[in-house]
């Protein structure tokens, strides 16, 4: 039978660390030095007996190799793609005297050999290949067809039903996967040869699929616009590496995408057309003339939305005219979302009510009776409000009564057995919802019911939301494309009442929406100032509301005191940190009780530095779940029993950005682990963990909408750029029994002064005024 290679270069080997491998002992060779052995022979060929250690997020190999006429096994060492067991393997490079593992053969390039005999490819398919297939079924299969088993994957997989126990349903799934395996084989073997990584090369087949190699080879540029994870960096360096120049139409496209998704990130729904050329052009080195004369292009491709600016969003302080063009560059689903909201507020606004009353006041009466609380003026204004407006927005600080509200106007909504439905942005605020009302409150996703099948939402225009009131708590998290989608399925005659403060930060997604629709005066809005007698008895809720008004929280700084805000006073960072991790772990559950992981929240203005996120979360999780039974994903370790964290949406799963649980199991073998969220367990395979982090500690913004018992907020002046008034007023409202504030006093007071919120570019307040 012919023998079967495929040729792989690897021009630049990782160099070993004691790190990389098992601490196990190596058999070494003896018969020659590795001067000899370099004289004589820097090529070897056998089989691959066993795989000491694969690192799959590199590369990085160990592996013991059967070479005929040796009597003990080679060790050898380098970067190798999914090696497998029974795999006969050329390998070219050099001996090496390694002085903790002995004599090894560091691999410079390499030469896989598919097996030609029926044991072999026994073996060989048996290893875990193909996903599904295991030694019992790959038995079956090479006893039916011997060492043709290969040609028959290859040129005739419907065969495969031959086999004893093979379905069709089987047979095709055998042979997807062997098909998915020789096709990332082919994508590596283009890709190694000029030195790019193949940690990426299974995600990019399972992508584009067969047209995987065409599609890197012809535009590798689009590896940034369609795989979450690889950014334009990477599939940059992977296309200089495959000798596409610097100044290529495909670069600047890519270049000018890259910088407009990046604005989105940062909140804005559009970015200024010049500004954007300038930022694109000094950040990765291209022509301006190039950059502005691809827009066209991209406008033409349906990538891109350009919109005149109307001249009251042109910002006249500066004398240089080019910082302020008079066209919006909107990635188009933005612009979509953002026109589109404007349109179906109008609708909304312009239908009559579904819910009426024929006597308000004496619904409000009978309403109010059954709400224990007595309502101030200001609170009976929005309940009335709610009554006579389509849409409202309610807004103030914590202890203004917004919880009291939403349960009264749900009262005198019941009165006339109005259906009312109840949400929040995030799964943590609608139970938090659902526990004040005694009604059931879901995150809007789960209200939209999306369909990951579909990948959308079944609620929509054509099949609308049931209900005669909404409600919306939380409202300054919602983002501009959630908003396009929540109104799109709230039906014409439906009451909406969106409850947020709006001092808080903005949504993590783009868009300004709940300040949005109070500055545009388009709908009504009553805004709550007094804080009533009970909560202001907490220091959080005046302190609060001393940092929304620019002034100085009261603080004290010794926890033996009688208060529920405290400030540590110390300036360096790394004792910043030692005492947060003491705070944590030791002095707050023993002088208040609270539990170290479940009830303490850590947050931080930042994610680098000495007191950002990555870093604390490294000294709490040593320091409060010292538990060896992990995982590794890349830098970051996953405990059993660690806290943690979901970062992005994963609609498959129904966990969204934000949510947060406990590690439950870890299965070592199958490198899969659990976490159970609030609800429910979720199953997570190794390539997901990408979707998780550790969550002791986590930035400001990930924690809107959650409220925690106790938060410890690091605030120094090396935060100084996020040193904002609304970041501070943020972190220290999610705290409902203790806050501790850990840092410098003038950080906190450049804060506190700091009202110049980052600008936001959004047209959603001019496109609402316009209606």
């Amino acid at each position: 039978m012919k023998k079967r290679t495929t040729k792989i270069t690897k021009e630049n080997t990782i160099k070993q660390t004691p790190q990389n491998i098992k601490q196990e002992s190596v058999q070494q060779l003896e018969l020659l030095s590795v001067a000899q052995l370099n004289e004589l022979k820097r090529e070897i060929e056998g089989t691959l007996e066993r795989v000491v250690f694969h690192n799959a997020e590199n590369g990085w190999t160990v592996l013991r190799l059967k070479v005929a006429n040796q009597s003990e096994l080679v060790t050898a060492v380098g970067a190798m793609p999914d090696p497998q067991p029974g795999t006969g393997l050329k390998l070219t490079g050099s001996w090496v005297n390694n002085a903790q593992f002995g004599r090894q053969f560091q691999i410079t390039t390499f030469e896989s050999i598919l097996p030609a005999t029926a044991q072999g490819i026994l073996h060989y398919l048996g290893s875990g290949l193909i996903k599904g297939v295991r030694t019992r079924l790959a038995s079956r299969v090479v006893q039916h067809f011997g060492d043709k088993t290969l040609d028959i994957l290859d040129n005739a997989p419907e065969r495969l039903t031959e086999a004893p126990g093979v379905s069709p349903k089987l047979a095709e799934a055998i042979a997807n996967g062997w098909k998915e395996h020789q096709g990332v084989r082919n994508l590596i073997m283009f890709l190694q040869p000029h030195g790019v990584s193949t940690t990426y090369a299974v995600r990019i087949y399972k992508h584009y699929g067969q047209s995987a190699l065409e599609v890197v080879r012809d535009n590798p540029y689009r590896l940034a616009m369609d795989l979450h994870g690889i950014g334009f960096i990477t599939a940059d360096q992977i296309a200089m590496k495959l000798g596409f120049e610097k100044d290529s139409p495909l670069r600047a496209s890519a270049a000018l995408l890259y910088t407009l998704n990046q604005s989105a990130d940062d909140g804005h729904v559009y970015y200024p057309k010049r500004a954007l050329i300038a930022l694109t052009a000094k950040k990765l080195d291209l022509d301006p003339e190039l950059l502005d004369s691809i827009i066209p292009d991209l406008v033409e491709e349906g990538l891109i939305k350009l919109e005149t600016l109307p001249s009251n969003t042109l910002d006249t302080s500066s004398s240089d005219d080019d910082d302020y063009p008079d066209e919006a560059i909107y990635i188009s689903r933005y612009h979509h979302y953002e026109s589109k909201i404007s349109y179906y507020l109008s609708r909304l606004l312009n239908s009559p009510k579904s819910v009426s009353f024929s006597d308000i006041e004496k619904s409000m009466d009978t309403g109010l009776k059954q709400v224990a609380l007595k309502l101030a003026p200001e609170q009976e204004e929005a309940v009335r409000a709610s009554l006579n407006s389509k849409v409202l927005v309610i807004t103030g600080g914590p202890g203004t009564g917004k919880t009291t509200i939403i349960k009264a106007i749900i009262k005198v909504f019941q009165t006339v057995k109005a259906r009312i439905l109840l949400a929040a942005p995030t799964g943590r605020a609608a139970k938090r919802m659902s526990e004040a009302t005694d009604l059931e409150a879901r995150t809007i996703h789960r209200l939209l019911e999306y369909s990951p099948k579909e990948d959308g939402f079944a609620r929509n225009s054509d099949n609308p939301l049931a209900c005669g009131l909404l409600v919306l708590d939380e409202a300054s998290m919602l983002d501009t494309m959630l908003m396009y989608h929540l109104l799109k399925a709230i039906p014409l005659g439906a009451t909406v009442v969106f409850v947020g403060d709006v001092n808080q930060l903005p949504s993590v997604g783009p868009g300004n929406v709940l300040r949005d629709l109070i500055t545009s005066k388009t709908v009504k809005v009553v805004e709550l100032i007094e804080i009533f007698r009970q909560a202001a008895e907490s220091e959080i809720i005046c302190n609060a509301h001393l940092i929304n008004h620019g002034k100085m929280p009261n603080i004290s700084y010794k926890l033996e005191h009688q208060s529920d805000f405290y400030f540590f006073k110390e300036s360096n960072p790394e004792l910043v940190a030692d005492l947060i991790v003491d705070l944590v772990k030791k002095r707050i559950p023993y002088h208040f009780g609270f539990n170290s992981i479940e009830d303490i929240q850590v947050l931080t203005p930042m994610n680098k530095g000495i007191v950002g996120a990555v870093n604390l979360n490294l000294r709490l999780q040593e320091a409060l779940n010292p538990q060896r039974i992990l995982l590794k994903r890349g830098e970051r370790q996953f405990r059993l029993h660690d806290k943690v964290m979901q970062i992005r949406n994963n609609y498959d799963k129904e966990v969204f950005n934000g949510d947060m649980g406990r590690i439950s199991s870890i299965d070592l073998e199958d490198k899969d682990l659990v976490v159970s969220f609030e609800d429910r367990n979720v199953l997570y395979t190794f390539e997901e963990l990408d979707e998780l982090v550790p969550a002791y500690a986590i930035s400001v913004h990930k924690s809107q909408g959650s409220e925690y018992p106790v938060i410890v907020l690091p605030i120094l002046t090396q935060h100084y750029v996020l040193l904002q008034r609304n970041l501070v007023y943020t972190g220290v409202t999610r705290g409902k029994k203790l806050v501790v504030l850990v840092g410098e006093p003038k950080a906190v007071n450049i804060a506190v002064s700091n009202n110049n919120m980052r600008k936001r570019y959004t047209l959603l307040a001019e496109r609402l005024r316009g209606m």
